[in-house]
C-alpha cells in the first residue's frame, strides 16, 4: 500500500509568467522614469528623451501584459451552446420536407 504523496495538479496557471513579467515591466519602467528626472539633474536632451522613451515603452508593455491577463482571468462567460429546437420549431422543419 502505497499512497502517492503528490497529486497531479497539471500545467497550472498559463497568465502567471506573463502577469509576473507586466509586473516587472511595470516596476523597471516606473523606476526608470523616476531616475530620468530633468527637474533634479540637468543632462543632455538626448539621453533625457531616450531614458524618457524606453521608460514609456517599458510602462505601456507591462501594462499591455497585464491587461492581457485580467481579461484571460476574469473575461466574459463564454458563450452558451446553441439550444435545442423547440417543438413548434421541430414540427414546423418536419412538415415543410
Amino acid at each position: 500500500m502505497n499512497p502517492k504523496p503528490y497529486e497531479s495538479h497539471g500545467a497550472g496557471d498559463p497568465t502567471a509568467v506573463a502577469g509576473a513579467l507586466g509586473l516587472g515591466l511595470l516596476a523597471v519602467g516606473g523606476w526608470l522614469l523616476t531616475t530620468t528626472r530633468p527637474w533634479q539633474k540637468p543632462g543632455h536632451p538626448l539621453t533625457l528623451g531616450l531614458g524618457w522613451a524606453a521608460s514609456g515603452v517599458l510602462l505601456l508593455c507591462g501594462l499591455v501584459l497585464l491587461a492581457r491577463c485580467i481579461r484571460t482571468v476574469h473575461g466574459g462567460p463564454e458563450p452558451a451552446p446553441e439550444p435545442y429546437a423547440t417543438a413548434a420549431e421541430a414540427t414546423t422543419a418536419a412538415t415543410e420536407d
